[in-house]
Formats: structure tokens, sequence, C-alpha cells
């Protein structure tokens, strides 16, 4: 009779605190920066002049329900 061998499958490998920490710091940032442009990016707080960055988030700041009038 044959013998049957098995072999274990390979799993995913953990990732630790020190890879993930910069992906962390990134997605946060990004999301503050987003956050900004669709909250506050307008009137008396705006960084970049002229209407066009406004336009563009609009609907998303009525979405999200931020008020822009």
């Amino acid at each position: 009779m044959p013998q049957i061998v098995t072999h274990p499958r390979p799993g995913p490998s953990p990732i630790s605190g020190g890879e993930l920490f910069p992906w962390t710091v990134f997605v946060g940032l990004l999301l503050l920066m987003i956050l900004y442009f669709v909250g506050a990016e307008q009137g008396a707080t705006s960084l970049i002049q002229g209407d066009s960055v406004h336009e563009f988030f609009h609907d998303g700041r009525h979405l999200l329900g931020f008020p822009c009038h």
C-alpha cells in the first residue's frame, strides 16, 4: 500500500507593528488631508486661491453634511 505524504500549506505571514506603522501614519495623514479639503477648504481657511477646489469637492461636502453656503 503506497504511503500518502501531506505537506502543510503555507499560511499568511503576520505583519509586525514596525511594518504596519508607516502605512498607518500615511493613511492617517491622507485621510486628514481629504477631510480638510472636503470640510474646510473655503473662505478664511483657504490655502488655495479661487473656487476650483471648493467646486471640485462641493457635492462630497453636501453628501457628508458639511455646510458650504
